[in-house]
């Protein structure tokens, strides 16, 4: 392939990375939404990034309501550092803290997610089931 072909391609190349990053978040984002409703996971966190200026070489999740042990019972530090590398390939904030609710995540994250990549073009898989809106959600579920 010459170089000018190549760079006449960039544009489209760019595009299709994207596009395969945020189809790999998804994927990714969408089995970890899916185990934590079925260990029934609920309650606010707090996931902070690493800070190798201040010591912490890995991300944290931290457990704002409900118990820190049912949080590290079910993350690994590499579930952690996966999570925040999803959340910060989303939001586009590597270095900001970032507080939700463990129900929420499906419509705070994946939900969006999967709306842009509609937007896109992207047609899903019948396997991969849509995440609830918030008003498909049991409104008694805190």
């Amino acid at each position: 392939m010459k170089l000018s072909q190549l760079l006449l391609q960039r544009d489209v190349l760019l595009r299709q990375t994207l596009l395969a990053n945020q189809a790999q978040a998804y994927v990714q984002l969408e089995a970890l939404t899916t185990r934590l409703a079925r260990a029934q996971l609920s309650g606010a966190v707090c996931l902070e990034p690493a800070d190798p200026t201040a010591g912490e070489y890995w991300p944290t999740l931290t457990a704002l309501e409900g118990s820190q042990a049912v949080i590290e019972e079910h993350f690994a530090d590499s579930h952690i550092a996966e999570l925040a590398d999803l959340i910060a390939f989303l939001t586009g904030r590597p270095d900001e803290e970032t507080t939700f609710r463990l129900e929420d995540m499906a419509v705070i994250f994946l939900a969006p997610l999967r709306d842009k990549l509609q937007r896109a073009g992207v047609e899903f898989d019948p396997a991969l089931p849509a995440p609830a809106a918030p008003e498909q959600r049991d409104p008694t579920r805190r």
